[in-house]
């Protein structure tokens, strides 16, 4: 296992091996005393970050691309008449047929709380690394923050910061209904106005995913309101993101190919900076940020609800040598106990690809088994489905090829 400790220098993380043996810790021992400094650049990468030529470059015989054409789905006017709903439910069923991406306006969140949200993650990541270490992710968990997520990977590295925190819905059982404020509050009084920012952020981003999730019920034939009680008592994740400058951003990525295991993800990118890309038709194409709209991507845990007819679909976030960039994800998650089956009588008579299973199995086995990556769902249904002659427990090892990511 590898952590990330405080250096001397206040402006420096140091990546250091833990473990007691075996090939990870080997691997975590050639990361050892490896200075990561985000700030102030080095000449080169280390080596960490270096990822293969098969993930960054673009595929030799791609032809030149611009960015991917998605649609702009308009909330409002379709939750405000049968036109409307007709428009979006059009948009939104060929998107997720092929590649699962859209974007949404019309979604009601005011933009005053968006950049709050977004100078918030600004402040955060430029504190002291002594500061950030005191909201550091705990071993097996999402909660937290964490650097190039090393405290659970050893190589391909991601070049970015995350801080992220979970949210329960308001119906969900137990709640509070400032769970977001209260983790912060744990933080200390420094971090409690960031606490409240958050708080009516994801509350807001609750709203808006129960106005998708009618769009998508009604496209897929079973109603506005069925997608909409599924997820009512939710436990999501929300996750600020910081992508640095790069000295070489040739030779790394943000984040690495994979698909979300979540059900849906709604991402706010900050400013013009793109990062996001998309494998569409073999090409890697670039989602650009438009001006208060959110980028909406299919999940995995969405694709096997749907039997596969909705695709969660590879993608990845490329770094720049000068910019930086910042983005706030909104993982919609299912309760943790509640289980994940296509509705009763979608797709009657088809073979059903997935098998039953809830979000709390599949949270740990991308923890603890398996690092997100192209084939993390059908990696998931063979841990759930082991041989039946076998009574072992079902084993999955890591990724045979280098696509591997770090993502929920």
């Amino acid at each position: 296992m590898v952590y990330i400790s405080n250096a001397q220098d206040a402006s420096k993380l140091i990546v250091t091996a833990k473990g007691g043996g075996g090939e990870a810790d080997d691997a975590a021992a050639a990361a050892a005393a490896v200075v990561l400094d985000l700030w102030r650049q080095p000449a080169k990468i280390p080596a960490p970050f270096v990822w293969p030529r098969a993930d960054v470059a673009l595929p030799p015989s791609s032809p030149p691309t611009g960015e991917l054409d998605v649609p702009v789905v308009d909330l409002a006017a379709a939750l405000r008449d049968a036109a409307g709903m007709r428009r979006a439910v059009a948009q939104v069923a060929a998107a997720c047929a092929s590649h699962g991406f859209f974007q949404v306006s019309g979604h009601g969140v005011p933009p005053s709380l968006a950049r709050a949200a977004l100078d918030g993650a600004a402040g955060f990541f430029r504190l002291p690394p002594a500061a950030k270490q005191r909201a550091r992710r705990a071993p097996g968990t999402v909660t937290g923050y964490t650097a190039a997520h090393a405290d659970r990977f050893v190589d391909n590295l991601p070049w970015k910061e995350t801080l992220s925190f979970g949210h329960r819905h308001a119906n969900a059982a137990g709640n509070n209904s400032s769970t977001v404020a209260d983790y912060f509050s744990t933080l200390g009084d420094d971090f409690k106005h960031l606490g409240e920012v958050y708080q009516e952020y994801c509350e807001a981003m609750e709203e808006v995913t129960k106005a998708i999730m009618a769009v998508l019920g009604e496209s897929l034939g079973v109603g506005g309101g069925y997608y909409r009680e599924f997820f009512e008592d939710s436990s999501s994740i929300m996750r600020c993101n910081y992508y640095p400058p790069c000295p070489e951003p040739e030779r790394t990525l943000g984040t690495g190919p994979h698909c979300d295991p979540s059900a849906l993800t709604v991402l706010l990118q900050d400013g013009d900076v793109d990062g996001l890309q998309v494998l569409v038709a073999g090409a890697w194409r670039p989602v650009r940020p438009l001006p208060g709209a959110f980028v909406v991507n299919i999940g995995d845990t969405f694709m096997a609800l749907t039997n596969g007819r909705y695709k969660s679909c590879l993608h990845r976030a490329v770094v720049h040598r000068e910019q930086e960039r910042r983005s706030l994800a909104f993982f919609l998650c299912p309760r943790e106990d509640r289980v994940v089956r296509p509705p009763a009588g979608a797709g009657a008579g088809e073979r059903r690809l997935y098998p039953d299973f809830t979000w709390a199995d599949f949270m740990r086995f991308t923890q603890r088994h398996y690092r997100a990556d192209t084939r993390t769902l059908d990696a998931f249904a063979r841990w759930l489905r082991p041989p039946a002659c076998s009574g072992a427990a079902p084993v999955v090892g890591p990724p045979t090829t280098a696509t591997q990511a770090a993502t929920v």
